[in-house]
């Protein structure tokens, strides 16, 4: 199998053949800008928040299938904003990441839950596996959005000219990304 249907396999769409959606949540803005570029690199529409009002907000206009949420946030925390989010968006899916215990942190049953620090790869297939379970398709090979699938995947994560010094500290938090 060559690269392009390798990338394609990765890709996953909306059932309508948009690219998947998905909202970044965290106060650490070198961790958001880590975890948001790897999920780019998936082929997926990205935004992120930095608080949980802004991540209201972003949700609202932006209505992601995913949300990868940090639990513990300023303002309003991970599981309120969750909680507001579903007001709006039942079906989305929410992947909360801690750096404490799921159950002390008070995360609803059915969300997936990652303890920081956590491997970027794992992030992706959690997130991969949540857009699965609300419809999200992978294309076929030869079809307009296959073609136009040529991103680079999970392997190339992000490269070193693009990671600096951000990209370094985010590193030490996120073990699974290649930087030097």
């Amino acid at each position: 199998m060559d690269r392009q249907a390798v990338e394609t396999l990765s890709m996953l769409l909306r059932p309508d053949g948009t690219p998947v959606r998905v909202l970044v949540v965290d106060d650490e803005p070198d961790a958001a800008y880590v975890v948001s570029t790897v999920l780019r690199y998936q082929g997926w529409r990205v935004r992120s928040a930095a608080d949980g009002v802004d991540a209201v907000t972003k949700a609202t206009e932006f209505r992601p299938d995913a949300v990868a949420l940090d639990v513990l946030l300023p303002g309003i925390d991970g599981p309120e904003v969750a909680r507001r989010i579903r007001a709006v968006l039942p079906e989305v899916r929410v992947l909360f990441l801690t750096a404490c215990d799921a159950v002390d942190a008070g995360i609803p049953a059915g969300d997936a839950c990652l303890t920081k620090p956590v491997g970027l790869e794992e992030i992706v297939a959690r997130v991969r596996g949540m857009l699965r379970r609300v419809g999200a398709v992978t294309p076929r090979i030869g079809s307009a959005s296959a073609a136009d699938a040529g991103r680079p995947v999970v392997g190339d994560l992000v490269p070193a000219e693009e990671a600096g010094e951000g990209g370094r500290r985010a590193s030490r938090r996120f073990p699974g990304i290649r930087v030097p």
